[in-house]
């Protein structure tokens, strides 16, 4: 038990460092449109985009792959909301303010990330159906993991356990239906 308090502060200690270097750093104006534009874009419309190109065009393997990535997406919610509301962990926004971002949370947990859930189960489960989209999927992938950071909505160490959750069930749901 004391080595795993132990590890939890030593993780607990550096997100919170990093949490105050990110609430202070005045990105500029570009880097800012940038995150809040990822941010949204994991909100759900990306994805929804997606999904209806490739049900519009996606080939023969369009209902296998969106099928797949749903039960992925819909797994992911499962586990962030039992991990959420497991863990109770506050939001670095609710412990200290950001100095400019000003985005309220979607919810009052912090613990996993579930963009980041969201976002890497879809980049991989999608990237393996087709994977001349694998690479932009990865990058607005990491996109959306980062913007949760900078806008104050998660510690790093939710956003890695949230992306690491996101790929194995992507992964996953991409092999079962191979």
């Amino acid at each position: 038990m004391t080595v795993a308090r132990n590890v939890w502060g030593f993780i607990e200690t550096r997100d919170h460092r990093l949490m105050r270097r990110v609430n202070r750093w005045r990105a500029p104006r570009w880097i800012r449109i940038w995150m809040i534009v990822a941010t949204r874009c994991g909100d759900g419309w990306l994805w929804y985009a997606l999904g209806g190109i490739l049900l519009a065009r996606g080939g023969p393997s369009r209902f296998i792959a969106v099928g797949s990535a749903a039960l992925a997406v819909g797994t992911g919610i499962c586990v962030f909301k039992l991990l959420k509301h497991a863990s109770h962990r506050p939001r670095p926004c609710q412990l200290e303010r950001h100095c400019w971002s000003t985005m309220l949370p979607p919810d009052q947990f912090s613990f996993p990330s579930g963009h980041s859930i969201t976002a890497f189960a879809i980049a991989l489960c999608i990237g393996g159906f087709y994977p001349q989209l694998f690479d932009f999927l990865i990058v607005a992938a990491i996109c959306i993991a980062a913007s949760r950071i900078i806008l104050g909505m998660h510690f790093l160490s939710d956003v890695i356990a949230g992306s690491a959750i996101g790929a194995a069930l992507g992964y996953w749901c991409f092999r079962l239906f191979v």
